[in-house]
């Protein structure tokens, strides 16, 4: 291996081990202000498939259960409902999450509808932001449809991490419409820019080597391409026997991603399986 190399993966597991003793040694004291340096955060995505796994099972809190253990400090979650049916039992998925984690939480509603009876909640569905350090700023930006398409967006969170800000989006493109996810993933980098660190998480429907998914590799960086690349192909989709990965992680230039895996579960909490990735943010 490289001198070089040698020099970046030791400086890498240096981050790694001062990260984890600065979190241990503060134990339950508030965080002091510590803009300056870099910061190391377990990022994930998750398609939850409103928390029905491959068994056809409804069950939350096995979706809270495979998020506790993989240690991730940030979560992107997709097909989230909120009070949205019965396949769900109307519940405020993104709430109830946070309180079994005890993580902040933001929700964009890419499907907004009346109650059903009055004085009851909104319907709708979308994606959320689960986040163990607090959230200060949030928004949920429609992303370009073609009629007959699903609504689909983009959520963006802002996480302050120790005094150090990072921008987590996460979003869920187009499944039937390859032209529309062409749309999207320019819009997605146009949003974006590349001002601020961040972290782009979420179900692409498509390849990262397809046609619609070339404007995000060519402003980001794939984790599973990172500075330790992913073992195996990465796929993700479907959860019982995966062949596609379409569940992937962006950094932008801001942000390196050290190691990133998918995360397995039998019965598999959902349709899909999450990935995790350990970035380093800054300095």
């Amino acid at each position: 291996m490289p001198r070089r190399t040698l020099s970046v993966l030791a400086a890498g597991v240096a981050l790694v081990a001062a990260a984890s003793t600065a979190q241990v040694s503060a134990g339950d004291r508030p965080p002091a202000p510590q803009a300056p340096g870099a910061r190391v955060v377990d990022v994930m995505t998750f398609n939850i498939h409103h928390a029905q796994g491959t068994d056809d099972v409804l069950d939350l809190r096995r979706v809270a259960d495979v998020i506790r253990r993989s240690g991730a400090d940030v979560v992107g979650l997709q097909e989230v409902d909120r009070h949205y049916s019965e396949r769900s039992d109307w519940a405020d998925q993104p709430a109830e999450l946070a309180g079994m984690l005890g993580y902040h939480v933001v929700f964009g509603a890419n499907i907004d509808k009346e109650p059903p009876s009055a004085g009851g909640h909104r319907v709708q569905y979308g994606t959320a932001i689960l986040s163990r350090h607090p959230i200060t700023s949030s928004d949920n930006t429609w992303l370009y449809k073609s009629p007959g398409q699903e609504q689909r967006g983009l959520l963006r969170a802002t996480i302050d991490i120790r005094g150090k800000k990072v921008e987590v989006y996460n979003t869920h493109l187009a499944a039937s419409s390859q032209a529309d996810r062409s749309r999207q993933t320019a819009q997605i980098v146009d949003l974006i820019g590349a001002k601020k660190p961040g972290v782009l998480v979420g179900d692409f429907n498509a390849l990262p080597d397809a046609p619609e998914s070339q404007p995000l590799r060519e402003a980001y960086t794939d984790a599973w391409d990172g500075f330790l690349p992913g073992h195996g192909e990465g796929a993700t989709y479907p959860a019982s026997a995966p062949t596609e990965r379409i569940d992937v992680i962006y950094a932008t230039p801001k942000v390196t991603p050290l190691l990133t895996r998918i995360v397995t579960t039998r019965p598999a909490a959902s349709d899909h399986l999450p990935v995790i990735s350990k970035v380093v943010i800054g300095p």
